[in-house]
């Protein structure tokens, strides 16, 4: 493999100097801790969470707190070797530089394309479903103008400046927080009774067990609950890039690294909690309504329904926002390595990556038109094979930092802040648990596809990164 300067290595940055630090990428270092926080808590919020977690329900019963549990560990573990490198080298590229260092130039090159191109796809996905929901409120306007209204806004907070899309961020995320703060706090009051208007008769601890048992569709379903799950914990790992963007990247990857397990404790299996024993698992509601619009309708919560399409369309615009924002900074870092054109590594004078802003974006606005021109041919294809990607992610994270770790030993061990625990025995069981839920999508029709198509893509970007790589060596050999 080819020699890859260290990822530290500092670069100037390409525009005028602005009034923020320069981050040690050369961007602006325009977010602050409090935009850090909001980012860290709320990128384990998706909207996912909110639309999907019926169909989890409905799989599995019960149990699908344990399929929760089991992704939510997966996550924390992840982020935890994250942390580790993000906290020791914090960078643009995240965990796309630390592949190029630790396994090669085509690691990073490969994995930085198809996580560009997982968002890129998710930003028509966030669009139209966000579309969908404001068409029902002014139906005057066509869902594909809402859609274009949606992105133009977006793409121009973060056009502005990089404090522009924390402070976007900060708000999106911040009523995400209150607002699954409130449903917990709502869910316990009427679970011990003491909410007016609740439904006593339906809200008890022994909905967990009286309708089936804990496992109705037995232990099987657990794993089906994972795959149903798994996608909606996506976005956990946006704070690392946004760290190196920071006034304090180190202490901003430590303090959400840190903060991982109450953040996914709190939200995911709290909230779910909440539903599954405020309402038997099998409810017509939960299936007719989805989960939390049936929980809130159940504790007697007013225009139920409302209250929770805007928490959603929150969350999309949230979804948006961030990945847009991820995508451009995965393009710039690309560049940056001389993986991508030149010109996606040139910032304005408030030190934003303009051009790769504007090809993420545009890709993004190709997508969203091929949703509503060829939504089951096109469009579908885009969806599954950016489908498994952010697995493949997970496990390129892991490899890089069995890797990582030494080189971090060896040339800076005093910022090796954050440490994963049990290494390497708990990396091998986190890429062992991994591999295992990509076989098991092996099995289960929808997720077949997306395993197959996701692996075809990446097998030709790594096909190409190996290329490119070996040019690249023989160009210096010359």
């Amino acid at each position: 493999m080819s020699a890859t300067p260290p990822i530290m290595a500092k670069e100037p940055a390409t525009g005028d100097p602005g009034s923020s630090p320069a981050s040690p990428d050369g961007l602006r270092a325009g977010l602050k801790n409090r935009h850090l926080s909001m980012i860290a808590i709320g990128g384990v919020i998706g909207a996912g969470l909110f639309v999907g977690s019926a169909n989890g329900i409905a799989a599995a019963g019960p149990a699908i707190l344990l399929s929760y549990a089991l992704v939510g560990a997966l996550v924390v573990f992840v982020m935890r070797m994250l942390g580790e490198m993000a906290a020791a080298n914090p960078t643009s590229g995240s965990f796309s530089a630390y592949a190029d260092r630790a396994l090669g130039r085509w690691a990073g090159f490969s994995i930085g394309w198809l996580y560009w191109f997982f968002w890129v796809v998710v930003l028509a996905v966030e669009a139209t479903a966000g579309a969908k929901i404001l068409e029902g409120w002014v139906p005057g306007v066509p869902q594909w103008a809402w859609a274009l209204i949606v992105m133009i806004v977006l793409t121009a907070t973060n056009l502005a400046s990089v404090s522009s899309y924390g402070e976007f961020e900060f708000w999106f995320a911040g009523i995400k927080v209150v607002a699954i703060a409130g449903f917990i706090v709502l869910g316990a009051l009427a679970l011990f009774g003491v909410l007016p208007g609740s439904d006593s008769h339906t809200a008890a601890f022994s909905n967990l067990t009286s309708h089936g048992g804990f496992m109705p569709h037995g232990p099987g379903a657990i794993l089906t609950g994972v795959l149903m799950v798994v996608f909606s914990f996506m976005g956990s790992e946006i704070v690392t890039l946004a760290a190196g963007e920071s006034e304090d990247p180190q202490r901003a990857v430590t303090k959400a690294t840190n903060s991982v397990i109450w953040r996914i404790g709190i939200f995911y299996l709290g909230s779910i909690f909440v539903v599954i024993t405020l309402l038997p698992w099998n409810s017509k509601a939960i299936a007719d309504k989805g989960s939390y619009v049936a929980a809130l309708d159940s504790i007697g919560i007013p225009h139920a329904g409302q209250v929770m399409n805007v928490i959603v369309l929150t969350a999309v615009l949230s979804c948006l926002n961030s990945g847009l924002y991820t995508a451009s900074r995965m393009a710039f870092s690309l560049g940056r390595r001389g993986d991508a054109p030149r010109s996606f590594a040139r910032t304005s004078g408030r030190g934003v990556p303009r051009v790769a802003i504007l090809a993420s974006v545009v890709f993004g606005f190709v997508a969203v038109g091929f949703n509503y021109l060829w939504p089951d041919t096109v469009f579908q294809f885009l969806l599954n094979s950016s489908g498994a990607i952010a697995l493949f992610v997970w496990l390129a994270i892991c490899f890089s930092q069995l890797r990582m770790r030494g080189i971090i030993l060896r040339e800076n061990p005093e910022k090796l802040v954050v440490r994963m625990w049990l290494f390497p025995y708990l990396t091998w069981a986190t890429i062992g648990m991994i591999s295992f839920v990509l076989i098991y999508m092996l099995t289960d029709d929808s997720g077949r596809e997306q395993v197959i198509l996701s692996t075809l893509v990446a097998v030709l970007v790594v096909a190409l990164g190996l290329v490119l790589d070996r040019r690249r060596s023989a160009a210096r050999s010359q």
